[in-house]
């Protein structure tokens, strides 16, 4: 797999955050980012998943509400 380099620019205190969280989780900054990244592209491709599912089934959506795969994941 190639790698490829993305360079942002951001508010100090955003990345004063992003450092926090990384450091609780024991992950330096890019890893914390990447994995973040990660989580979300899965949530996005679960979702269209369970709805192409629920369409090739005729289902429709009883409750109204609906839940985010990674729902309390931390």
């Amino acid at each position: 797999m190639a790698s490829r380099v993305l360079s942002l620019r951001l508010d100090g205190d955003l990345w004063e955050r992003i450092r926090d969280h990384a450091a609780k989780r024991g992950m330096s900054a890019q890893d914390y980012v990447i994995r973040t990244l990660i989580r979300e592209d899965f949530d996005e491709r679960f979702m269209a998943a369970v709805e192409a599912t629920d369409r090739f089934y005729g289902r429709q959506d009883i409750s109204g509400a609906q839940t985010r795969p990674s729902a309390g994941i931390r």
